[in-house]
C-alpha cells in the first residue's frame, strides 16, 4: 500500500508518516517547507523521516494544482492523509489570503486529484476544533451545528468538511475528517502555547494569559493522535443507500467527521503549573482580556470516534509535558 501524507515536514504530518512508516507503509510526503515557523525544525523533523527506505520527498505546495496533479499521476495511492494546511488562529487575522490559497484552493486540488485516481480508497484529512466557533454547549459534539466559526482559519477548516462531502456525495470518495483539539508533545509547533510559554518561563519573561485566565483546553498528546488518525485511515466509510443522516457529520455518502481529542480539558492554571514542574521553573503570570478569534473552552464528545475505531487517548498531561519538555530542553540548545 501507498499513502500520501500532505504536510509531512509538519508537526502531525510527521509522526502520523512515521507511525506508517513503522507499520512498513510505503509512505511518499510532501510539503512547502515555508517560513511560517522555524524552517530548521520542519528540516530536521524530515531527515528523520528521509533516513527510512520507505520514504519519498518531494517539495510541494498544495495550491500548486499542476504539481498536486503530476504527483498523482506518478504515484499510484492507495490512501491520502491530508494534514498540509496554514495553521494558527490569530495569523489569519493579519494573513487571510495564505489561508485561501492553501486551506480551500489547496485541499479542492488534493479532492480533485483524488477524484481521478481510479485506485484511491481513502481521503483522511484534518479539520480542528476551531469549526465549533460559538458553540456553548459542552463537551463540543459532531452531532452539534458549527454555523458560527470567530476566526477565518475556523471557516477555512469547515469549508474543508463541506468540501469533502461533495465529493464524496457526488463521486464516491470516501472521506473521514479530524477535527484535532490542542495538539502538543516533542517536535511541536513554535507558535503553540506550551512552546511560547516553556520559551518564556526559563527567559523569566511574563506568560500571556489571556482572557484572564480563563480558558480550558482539551490538550491532546502526539502519540494518540496519530494512532487515531492511523486507524481513522484504515476504517473506510461505506455508502449508506437510503439512509437519513441523524447529524452534520453523518451522510448517505461514504463521509465522517469526528473529534479526535484528549475529552478531558484543563485549565490553563493546570496547565502552567506542569509546565512549571516539568521545566523546574516558575512562570511570571501576566493576566489579559481575551483574544480577537479565541474561544474559552474546547472539550471534544470521543464517542463516535471510539465506537468506530476505538480511539481511546492514554497519555495523561503530566506523561505528556514532561516528554515535551524533556525535548524541547535539548533541541533549543541547538537553535
Amino acid at each position: 500500500m501507498q499513502v500520501l501524507v500532505t504536510g509531512a515536514a509538519g508537526f502531525i504530518g510527521f509522526f502520523a508518516a512515521k507511525k506508517l512508516l513503522a507499520q512498513g507503509i510505503s509512505v511518499v510526503g510532501i510539503d512547502n517547507l515555508n517560513d511560517y515557523y522555524l524552517p530548521q525544525l520542519k528540516a530536521d523533523r524530515l531527515a528523520q523521516l528521509s533516513s527510512e527506505p520507505n520514504f519519498e520527498f518531494r517539495e510541494l505546495n498544495i495550491a500548486d494544482r499542476d504539481g498536486i496533479e503530476s504527483l498523482f499521476k506518478d504515484y499510484q495511492f492507495d490512501r491520502v492523509v491530508h494534514l498540509a494546511a496554514q495553521a494558527g488562529v490569530r495569523y489569519s487575522l493579519t494573513n487571510p489570503h495564505a489561508y485561501a490559497d492553501s486551506n480551500v484552493v489547496g485541499t479542492l486540488n488534493i479532492l480533485e486529484a483524488c477524484r481521478n485516481a481510479d485506485q484511491m480508497q481513502h481521503l483522511v484529512y484534518a479539520s480542528s476544533s476551531s469549526v465549533y466557533g460559538l458553540n456553548s454547549k459542552m463537551p463540543f459534539s459532531t452531532a452539534d451545528n458549527v454555523d458560527h466559526p470567530v476566526s477565518l482559519y475556523a471557516a477555512t477548516k469547515k469549508s474543508n468538511e463541506l468540501m469533502a462531502h461533495c465529493y464524496s456525495h457526488l463521486y464516491k470518495i470516501p472521506t473521514t475528517g479530524l477535527r484535532f483539539f490542542t495538539v502538543y508533545g516533542p517536535w511541536g509547533r513554535p507558535d503553540m502555547a506550551y512552546w511560547t510559554f516553556s520559551e518564556k518561563i526559563l527567559r523569566g519573561e511574563p506568560l500571556p494569559i489571556f482572557n484572564q485566565g480563563k480558558l480550558k483546553r482539551d490538550f491532546t498528546y502526539i502519540d494518540d493522535i496519530v494512532e487515531g488518525v492511523v486507524r481513522c485511515l484504515n476504517v473506510i466509510p461505506q455508502t449508506q443507500p437510503n439512509h437519513t443522516p441523524t447529524s452534520p457529520a453523518d451522510s448517505s455518502a461514504p463521509y465522517r467527521i469526528y473529534n479526535i481529542g484528549n475529552n478531558q480539558p484543563v485549565e490553563i492554571e493546570t496547565f502552567i503549573q506542569t509546565l512549571e514542574s516539568a521545566l523546574g521553573k516558575e512562570a511570571i503570570r501576566e493576566y489579559l482580556p481575551m483574544q480577537p478569534g479565541d474561544v474559552e473552552a474546547t472539550w471534544a464528545d470521543i464517542d463516535d470516534l471510539n465506537q468506530s475505531v476505538g480511539y481511546q487517548p492514554s497519555t495523561p498531561l503530566a506523561e505528556g509535558i514532561g516528554h515535551f519538555a524533556d525535548w524541547y530542553l535539548e533541541y533549543r540548545q541547538k537553535l
